[in-house]
């Protein structure tokens, strides 16, 4: 059974989590499949926009398999921790904007998975949180790195040092989500603003993603820098010639991605 799928349709790709008995927690082939169809995504040039998600209604991952790390020598627990921060921020580091659609509970790193997507959606019957401390350890796949970045430090601090579960709505208040819905409207949420991106040049959404993301990481000045550059990218491109011509014939854009 395949424990990572994978669905590509009108330039979305959908990744699903597929491990409902075991709450969609990562396992070490888990995260295998997950790099993989990642890599799979990041060199297709039909993806434009990608979709996180959990099978079922429950969860969208609680994180490691603790059934799995029980079991597991000091090496093996180091091997998982180094693949998931590997397979993590490759799926922070997508030149297509990623969708994390909480479906349930999201906790440890299921959550950091989230945070490494730029959006979250989440249904209102959704839990989440860095429940770490609790177990003894701390967040070992971006969260304490991810979450401040986030919502700022004062309320990481709060949220990481506490283990705290929290709702939806008060996730969505903390700045953590994007938008709380219904459950029913998770995925039709996701795909509409999947849509909002489609209807805009994909490189200049990829390249705008680029600047935003890595000017965050540096000063002012050199982030003014990676910002021309990114723009000077999208100067040659053939969507860039065509939405000038759109606007000139009163009409929508038709982007090719080129």
């Amino acid at each position: 059974m395949e424990q990572i799928r994978l669905e590509v349709n009108h330039h979305v790709a959908l990744v699903t989590i597929n491990r409902e008995k075991a709450l969609n927690a990562f396992n070490y082939e888990t995260l295998l499949e997950l790099q993989s169809k990642v890599e799979e995504i990041r060199i297709d040039r039909e993806v434009r926009a990608v979709i996180f998600i959990g099978t079922g209604e429950k969860s969208f991952s609680v994180g490691a398999d603790l059934k799995e790390r029980k079991n597991l020598t000091d090496e093996q627990v180091k091997r998982n921790l180094f693949k998931i921060n590997e397979v993590f921020n490759a799926i922070d580091q997508l030149p297509q904007p990623t969708i994390a659609a909480i479906n349930g509970f999201a906790f440890g790193g299921g959550i950091e998975l989230a945070l490494a997507c730029d959006f979250r959606i989440a249904a209102k019957e959704a839990l989440m949180g860095l429940t770490e401390t609790s177990l003894g350890i701390i967040p070992g796949a971006g969260g304490t790195q991810r979450l401040p970045r986030l919502i700022g430090q004062a309320k990481a601090m709060e949220l990481v040092l506490t283990a705290r579960r929290l709702t939806a709505e008060e996730a969505f208040g903390y700045g953590l989500l994007t938008k709380v819905v219904a459950r029913l409207d998770l995925l039709e949420e996701s795909r509409a603003l999947c849509a909002q991106l489609l209807a805009n040049g994909p490189i200049a959404v990829q390249q705008a993603k680029f600047a935003i993301k890595n000017g965050m990481n540096t000063e002012l000045s050199s982030g003014l820098q990676i910002e021309r550059k990114a723009y000077e990218v999208t100067l040659p491109t053939e969507d860039r010639i065509e939405a000038l011509q759109a606007f000139a014939e009163k009409r929508k854009p038709v982007f090719k991605g080129k």
